[in-house]
C-alpha cells in the first residue's frame, strides 16, 4: 500500500507542474510517466481489495449465512441450556428425595431406638417392681414370724409368770412393743424400695426425655436443609411415663 500511496504522489506532481495550455484549464503532461506512475499503481494494489470487492459482492449471501448459523447456534445454545436445566432440576429432585429418605430413616431409627430404651428400662423397672415386692414381702414376712415368735415367747413367759401380775404386765407391753418395732421396720424397708424404684424410674424417664428432644432437633435440622427453612416438627403431648411426644 506504500507504493500505491507513492505513485500517487507523485502522479500529484507531474500534474501540478505540468505545463498549461493557454486560454484553458488543460495542462500538457507527458504521457509515458503518467502511465508508468498508473501501471505502479495498478500492480501495487494488493490483491486482497479484489477479494474485498467479492465479499462486497456477496455480502448479503455472508450475511445470510451468518445469520443462518448464528440462528442455529442459538437454537443448540438454547436446547444445550434445556437440557442442561432438566438435569439439574433432575439431580436436585433426586438429592431431595435422598435427603427425605435419610431424614425418614434417622427418625425411624431414633424412634426404634427410643421404644427400645423405653422397653428397656419398662423392664428394669418391672424387675425393680418386683425385687422391691419380694424384699418387702420377705421382710413383712420375717417381721410375721418375729411377731409370732415374740408373742409365742410372751405367751410362754406369761404363762410361767402367771402368777405374777406385774410380770405379765411388763411381759404385754414388751411383746406389744416387738411387735411395733417389726411392723415400724417393715414398712421403713417398704417405703425405701418404693423410693428406690421411683428414683430409677425418674432416672429412665430423663434420659429418654433428652434421647427425643435430640432426635427432635436432628428432625428441625433436617426439615431446614431440605426445605429451605421450614418449620420444625411440633411436639404435640405427653406420654404416659411424662416425656414429650414428636409427630
Amino acid at each position: 500500500m506504500y507504493r500505491v500511496f507513492e505513485s500517487l504522489d507523485a502522479l500529484v506532481t507531474v500534474v501540478e507542474e505540468a505545463r498549461s495550455v493557454p486560454m484553458t484549464a488543460n495542462c500538457v503532461v507527458p504521457r509515458g510517466d503518467v502511465l508508468d506512475l498508473l501501471d505502479d499503481v495498478r500492480e501495487a494494489i494488493p490483491g486482497e481489495l479484489d477479494d474485498a470487492q467479492d465479499v462486497l459482492d456477496r455480502r448479503d449471501e455472508i450475511i445470510s449465512a451468518a445469520e443462518q448459523e448464528a440462528e442455529e447456534a442459538r437454537s443448540t445454545a438454547t436446547e444445550e441450556a434445556e437440557r442442561l436445566l432438566t438435569q439439574a432440576r433432575t439431580e436436585a429432585e433426586q438429592m431431595v428425595a435422598d435427603a427425605r429418605a435419610e431424614a425418614e430413616r434417622t427418625v425411624s431409627d431414633a424412634r426404634r431406638e427410643a421404644e427400645r430404651t423405653l422397653a428397656e428400662a419398662r423392664r428394669q423397672s418391672t424387675d425393680l417392681t418386683e425385687r422391691a415386692r419380694a424384699e418387702a414381702d420377705r421382710l413383712s414376712e420375717a417381721g410375721r414370724a418375729a411377731h409370732d415368735r415374740y408373742i409365742a415367747d410372751g405367751q410362754a413367759e406369761q404363762a410361767r409368770l402367771v402368777a405374777q401380775a406385774e410380770v405379765v404386765h411388763a411381759a404385754h407391753a414388751e411383746a406389744t412393743r416387738l411387735v411395733d418395732d417389726a411392723t415400724a421396720e417393715s414398712d421403713r424397708l417398704r417405703s425405701e424400695c418404693d423410693g428406690y424404684v421411683d428414683a430409677r424410674l425418674a432416672e429412665f424417664e430423663d434420659t429418654l426425655s433428652k434421647a427425643l428432644r435430640t432426635v427432635s432437633r436432628g428432625r428441625s435440622q433436617l426439615w431446614r436443609g431440605a426445605q429451605g427453612g421450614a418449620p420444625a416438627p411440633v411436639l404435640h403431648g405427653r406420654s404416659g411415663t411424662g416425656m414429650d411426644l414428636i409427630d
